[in-house]
Order: structure tokens, then sequence, then C-alpha cells
């Protein structure tokens, strides 16, 4: 190897060692956040909880008892019963249980289609950012066109003449949002391959293919972390609002949309069917928007943003 090969590996090595540490320091910043904190361990609680208790209760969520129905929840004082602690619906279904489960299909249709929207998009941007010239121009013309098509739109036409299942709602979603991480998988992937470590790499004799996804891959997952954990609560509001207009899971599945939709017919006389899974969703999407923000403003602060 040539001197100027050697010192350029050695400045490699020493910038492969910085970039790497990147994703460390991003994660220490937000820990170090009181808001990261409540956000995870709302977020923990809440996702225990729905883990935990459909398993270990006696009661069926789609079990439905008339001589139960419409209780109110226990915090009302007035005809409540320790069993049903948060009120039944007009079925006499256990509002408790049916709220955990339905917060248990959204999480993984939430989790689910961000997993298969960065899939996508980061494939797209890495390839893009990576190779530049026609591959970025054609890879980012689709892109384009693809974000031009509002989500909830697509969604919608698709899933009206489609039978929506748990895996057609998360296709349908996954497809509609990638390009965002598209767009900002090939941003950083067109600063990170300027670096001295890449160029290093490829003076070493590293494959593109062992770059872009040995090297490159990993480093720019972390910009984007931030990003995917607000996705995971639009999503959730997503699959929220085509179960509320019948485009969702079909019941007799709980999930906060169709529990929605059918607890608005009774807003008046037993607001809580309507009202318990929202509460629920709201923990749920004000904890991951807590995480969400404190990750984005600890990536600014390690990148000499604004923090």
């Amino acid at each position: 190897m040539t001197a100027e090969g050697m010192t350029t590996a050695a400045g490699a090595a020493a910038d492969d060692d910085r970039t790497r540490s990147i994703s460390r320091r991003i994660a220490a910043g937000a820990w170090a956040s009181v808001e990261f904190k409540i956000g995870f361990f709302g977020f923990l609680g809440i996702l225990l909880m729905a883990l935990v208790w459909p398993e270990i209760s006696a009661l069926d969520p789609t079990a439905m008892n008339v001589r139960a129905r419409q209780l109110p929840p226990l915090f009302l004082g007035e005809g409540w019963t320790w069993a049903h602690p948060l009120g039944t619906d007009q079925l006499g279904r256990d509002m408790l249980l049916r709220s955990l489960v339905g917060l248990r299909y959204s999480l993984l249709i939430g989790i689910s289609t961000v997993l298969l929207m960065l899939a996508i998009g980061g494939l797209v941007g890495l390839f893009a950012g990576y190779r530049g010239g026609l591959t970025d121009t054609v890879l980012m013309r689709i892109t384009d066109a693809q974000l031009s098509i509002p989500m909830i739109i697509l969604a919608i036409a698709i899933l009206g003449v489609a039978r929506p299942t748990i895996p057609a709602i998360i296709l349908v979603l996954g497809l509609s949002g990638w390009p965002v991480y598209a767009r900002v998988m090939r941003s950083v992937v067109m600063a990170e391959r300027k670096k001295e470590y890449v160029r290093g790499a490829k003076v070493l004799g590293a494959s593109d293919t062992r770059i872009m996804f040995r090297m490159l891959l990993p480093l720019c997952l972390t910009p984007i972390a931030f990003v995917a954990v607000l996705d995971v609560a639009r999503m959730m509001i997503f699959e929220a609002v085509l179960g509320f207009l019948g485009l969702g899971v079909q019941p007799p599945t709980p999930t906060f949309g169709n529990i929605i939709a059918d607890g608005r017919k009774y807003l008046v006389n037993a607001w809580w069917i309507a009202t318990m899974p929202g509460v629920f969703l709201f923990i749920t999407l004000a904890s991951l928007n807590l995480m969400g923000a404190a990750l984005e403003r600890s990536r600014n602060r390690v990148f000499g943003g604004v923090g």
C-alpha cells in the first residue's frame, strides 16, 4: 500500500470510530432527558398492561352479557362493579379488556407498518444516495410520484374493494408511507459517502455492497430512529381512522377504531364506550411523541444543531 493509502486508511479508522459512537451519544443524550424517561416508562407500562392483562383476565373481549350492559366505570361512583372497572359497552363487554386488546392490534399494525416502510424506503434511499446519477434520479422520481398520493386516500381506495385484514392494512399503509424514509436515508447517505472512512474502505478494497450495508446502513438508521418512533404513533392514528370508517380490522375483533365507531351512538348515556379507547390511544401516542421529540433534540445536539 502506498503512503497515501496508509494515511487514508488510518484516517478512515479514526473517522469510523468517531462515527460509530454517534448512536451511543444520541441514545445517552435522549436517556438523560426527563421527557424521554416519562415517555419510555409510560409506554412500557401501557405495553405491559396490553400484553399481560388479556392473558390473565377471566373475561372474553367478545363475549356478550346483556344483563351487564352499559355499566359505568368505577370512578363515577354509582352502579359500577369491580369486575368491570372501566365499565361495559352496549353489549355488556368489558371496556378495559377490549381497550387493551385493541391496543395490541393497534401496536401490531403500527410497528409492523413502520418496519415495512423503513425496509422499503431505507433500501431505496440507500441505493439512491450511494449510487447517485441516473439511479438517484429514477428512484427519487418514483418517490416523488408516491408522495403525491395521500396515504389515507390510497388506503381507503384499496381497502374499500379488498378485505381489510391485518396483513392487508399493514401492506397498504407501508406502501403508502415509505417515501419519507427514502428521502431521509438518501440525504444522510449522500453526506456520509464523502467522508474519509468511506474513501479508506474503498482504498482497502471493500465492495460497494459491504460499504452500503455494513458501514453506511447502521449509521443511517440512528438519525431516522426518531422518525420511526413518531411514525408508529401516526400509523396507530391511521389504523384507528380506518377502523372508525369500517375499513379496518372487522368486528368482533376489538380495535380502537371500531370500538369508538360503535360507542359514538351512546355518547349521551354511555360516553365511556367511545372515551376509554381514546384515553388509551392518547397515553400511547403521548408517550411515543415524548420519546421521539427527545431523540430528535439529542440528535440535533450531537450533529451541532439547535437542541
